[in-house]
């Protein structure tokens, strides 16, 4: 199950330069532009608009705002969404990518109002499939006093509440953006996609500060290649070397033997005393090869001997493995059943091997602190909750919290989340298509 994407990041001015790569007017580096033609305007502009930048500005003039826009102030915030890049190719696969985008504009519009939503792009001529969405910060409220102003104790008229500001903080307040992170991954659910991990200290990287370091990895990865590849060749050249050699000491001994065959006729006819020393350095030559070839077969030998041991060795331990194994399953066939169980526990709670062992041994356990839900990927709080090992009519043993199956308490504890959030819970979705 991979995960959602969700950046929100706000854009001073007209943002002109990213509308022109949004609107692909001009092609970016890591863009195939075989596959342009495959991208995709999901919401139409109004009559006299042409592109991105004049969209927002046609909803800030047709907003109603009362007080001037200040030069330095946010007049959109850039939302892009996506998810892992095998789970987006698995949803193209399937046709779903139609779908998808659908569910997420339904998203945005239900979270900022459709009015604010001015554009929405889907870019399908990069790796991952992926929407730009353009969001204008037109909110409803009495805006935050300044501090120097009440400092200064002036007085106020207070405003209506439903008057219409331009205000990105109010949007993209901590809180806020950590439960547009929580009601995003819960809307992409039905596509296996879910909430990164809460708190995670991982941060969005811009498309050219991840193609430095990609590119700055491959470098890496390419003089460690040119590096083992040297070392093969020396490798190589060692091995002929020594053969070279071995060669070399077979062929001089075998001219040696020549000239003294040839020496011993002459001497046998000139009475030469030089057919004794060829004879000498013969036999020194043939001692150097017999020697090198010793060494050789020695090594050989030495090498075939450590092979033999590793593998006997390993052959008993796999045998003591398999009479262990077969004891367990003869002796205590529950134990099998319990592995998948206590990898549950172990991999996916973070539950600690003295609890664990605990119940295993079919105790009831108390808990305090954070229990980690995998179906919402996220921690719930348990206090002095009580948690067992069941037998269900298979035989498979599951985890209980306070009575109830570990699905059913993660379950209800989302539901009292969301009810703490004031969003609806998974009963009252049922019937509502985001």
């Amino acid at each position: 199950m991979g995960f959602v994407v969700l950046h929100m990041e706000k854009a001073h001015g007209s943002d002109s330069g990213t509308t022109a790569h949004i609107e692909r007017f001009i092609i970016p580096k890591n863009a195939d532009p075989t596959r342009t033609h495959l991208n995709r305007k999901l919401i139409d502009y109004p009559d006299g608009v042409k592109d991105r930048s004049v969209a927002i500005q046609r909803r800030l003039e047709e907003a109603g705002l009362t007080r001037k826009i200040g030069s330095n102030q946010v007049r959109a915030i850039r939302i892009n969404v996506s998810g892992t890049h095998e789970d987006m190719e698995r949803i193209e696969k399937e046709g779903k990518l139609d779908e998808w985008c659908a569910d997420n504009l339904s998203y945005f519009a239900f979270m900022f109002g459709k009015e604010n939503i001015v554009a929405a792009h889907l870019h399908r001529d990069e790796e991952t499939p992926h929407i730009h969405i353009t969001l204008v910060p037109i909110v409803k409220g009495e805006r935050k006093r300044r501090k120097r102003e009440e400092q200064a104790k002036k007085r106020y008229r207070k405003k209506p509440t439903d008057t219409v500001r331009l205000c990105a903080d109010d949007i993209m307040t901590r809180l806020k953006l950590k439960s547009y992170q929580d009601t995003y991954a819960i809307a992409m659910a039905k596509y296996g996609l879910q909430r990164g991990i809460d708190g995670s200290t991982a941060r969005h990287k811009s498309t050219q500060q991840y193609y430095n370091e990609t590119k700055k990895l491959a470098d890496s990865l390419k003089a460690e290649v040119v590096d083992l590849q040297e070392r093969k060749e020396a490798v190589k050249e060692e091995l002929r070397q020594a053969k070279k050699e071995v060669q070399t000491e077979k062929l001089k001994g075998t001219a040696t033997t020549v000239a003294t065959n040839i020496a011993e006729s002459v001497g046998f006819l000139f009475g030469s005393n030089k057919v004794k020393t060829l004879e000498r350095e013969n036999r020194n030559l043939h001692e150097r090869v017999s020697e090198l070839e010793g060494k050789a077969r020695q090594r050989e030998l030495q090498h075939t001997k450590r092979i033999e041991e590793i593998t006997d060795a390993y052959e008993k331990r796999h045998r003591k493995l398999s009479e262990f194994t077969d004891f367990v399953k003869r002796y205590f066939p529950y134990v099998e059943k319990l592995i998948p169980t206590i990898k549950f526990l172990r991999d996916t709670l973070n539950f600690s091997d003295r609890l664990i062992k605990k119940l295993c041994m079919f105790k009831d356990v108390t808990i305090k602190g954070e229990v980690y839900s995998r179906e919402f990927n996220q921690y719930f709080r348990a206090d002095k909750t009580i948690c067992s090992l069941k037998e269900d009519k298979d035989g498979n043993f599951n985890l209980n919290i306070d009575g109830v199956s570990h699905v059913s308490w993660f379950r209800r504890k989302k539901d009292e989340f969301m009810q703490s959030l004031g969003m609806p819970t998974r009963k009252q979705n049922k019937g509502i298509q985001l």
